[in-house]
C-alpha cells in the first residue's frame, strides 16, 4: 500500500477490529483505512464505505477493492449515513465508524479541483463535483457582511472585513474565476504575514466549509453514527482544524453524561435521560515520527467514543 492516512495505526488499533465485525469508512478517500479495515476482517466480517467525491468512488484503486465480497463502497454525503445503514440492515449492528475529516490530498493535489492556492486552477472547492454552487459562483454572489462571517467563524481570519470588502470590490470589475486570483488578492489585501502560513489558507479554508456544508453535515452524521452503532461499537473521528475537533469533542461529551430538558425546573429524575456514548480515553496525537514525515500529522487530533 503506497498511501498511509494520518494515524492509520492508533485508528485501526481504537476500532478494536472484530473478525465479523461489521465497519463503516466515512471518508473513503484514498483507501488507506479501508485496505487496513479489511485485512484485519475475516470472511464473515463487511465494511461499508462512502464518499462525497466521485473521484475517489471511481478511481482504479476503489474499483479493485470493489472485487472483495466483504466490501461496499458507496457515493454519498455524511448525512445519508443512516438510511445507507438502514438499507443494508444493519442499524443497531454497527461494530465500528471511522471518520478522517477535512481535504483529502488528491484533492489537494488536482489543480483542476480548485482547493490549493499553490496550484491554479478553476475556483471550484466542490468536494462532490455532481450538485452544488462552485466558490467562483459563490463569491461572486455572496453578501459581504456574509462572507466576513464565513470568513471570520470558518477560517479565524482576524483581516476578514478587509479581505471581504476587497472580493466584492474586486468582482464589480471583473469575476474571480482562478485560484491563483484569489490566493493573489488576499496575499496583496492582507498586512501581515504569518511565519510558515500562506495569507490565503485561512480564507481557502472558511471558503471551502461554506461551500461543502461540511460543519452542518460533521453534526448530522456524529449524530446519526450513535444512533447505528450496537452497544460496545466504537465511533473514532480524526480532524485536522479546531472547528472540527470542537464539534466533535462537544458531541462526546454531551452524549457521554446525564442530559435534562434545562426548560424544565425543579428537575426531576424523569426528566434525565442519560447519553448513549462513553469517552474512550484522551484525545490522541501523531507521534514524532509521523510529523517527521508527514507534516499534515501535526494538526490531527483523534477522539474515540463507544455506544452503551
Amino acid at each position: 500500500m503506497e498511501h498511509l492516512p494520518v494515524m492509520f495505526a492508533e485508528a485501526l488499533q481504537q476500532l478494536a477490529i472484530k473478525k465479523d465485525g461489521i465497519y463503516l469508512d466515512c471518508t473513503f478517500g484514498r483507501g488507506g483505512h479501508s485496505q487496513g479495515i479489511l485485512k484485519l476482517l475475516g470472511p464473515d466480517g463487511r465494511l461499508l464505505a462512502f464518499d462525497r467525491d466521485l473521484d475517489a468512488i471511481s478511481s482504479d484503486y476503489a474499483q479493485a477493492m470493489l472485487e472483495d465480497k466483504r466490501f461496499m463502497l458507496k457515493h454519498t454525503h455524511f448525512s445519508e449515513l443512516e438510511s445507507l445503514v438502514a438499507s443494508e440492515g444493519l442499524t443497531g449492528k454497527v461494530d465500528g465508524i471511522l471518520m478522517d475529516l477535512g481535504v483529502s490530498s488528491p484533492q489537494l493535489d488536482n489543480p483542476e479541483r480548485g482547493f490549493s492556492f499553490l496550484r491554479d486552477g478553476p475556483l471550484d472547492m466542490r468536494m462532490d463535483g455532481t450538485t452544488g454552487v462552485t466558490a467562483a459562483h459563490w463569491l461572486a454572489n455572496v453578501d459581504e457582511k456574509e462572507l466576513v462571517k464565513v470568513l471570520f467563524e470558518y477560517g479565524e481570519e482576524r483581516f476578514a472585513r478587509r479581505i471581504a470588502h476587497a472580493i466584492v470590490e474586486r468582482r464589480v470589475e471583473t469575476p474571480i474565476t482562478t485560484t491563483r486570483e484569489l490566493a493573489k488578492l488576499i496575499e496583496d489585501v492582507i498586512p501581515v504575514k504569518e511565519k510558515h502560513k500562506h495569507p490565503a489558507t485561512r480564507s481557502f479554508q472558511a471558503i471551502r466549509i461554506e461551500i461543502n456544508r461540511e460543519l452542518d453535515e460533521l453534526k448530522d452524521v456524529l449524530e446519526q453514527s450513535a444512533r447505528v452503532l450496537k452497544p460496545g461499537g466504537r465511533l473514532v473521528v480524526i480532524s485536522f482544524h479546531s472547528l472540527e475537533d470542537r464539534i466533535v469533542k462537544r458531541f462526546i461529551r454531551a452524549e457521554s453524561g446525564a442530559k435534562y430538558n434545562p426548560g424544565k425546573l425543579p428537575i426531576k429524575e424523569v426528566d434525565i435521560t442519560k447519553g448513549i456514548l462513553k469517552k474512550t480515553g484522551k484525545a490522541l496525537k501523531a507521534g514524532p515520527q509521523e510529523i517527521a514525515q508527514n507534516a499534515r500529522a501535526r494538526s490531527a487530533v483523534m477522539r474515540v467514543a463507544e455506544r452503551v
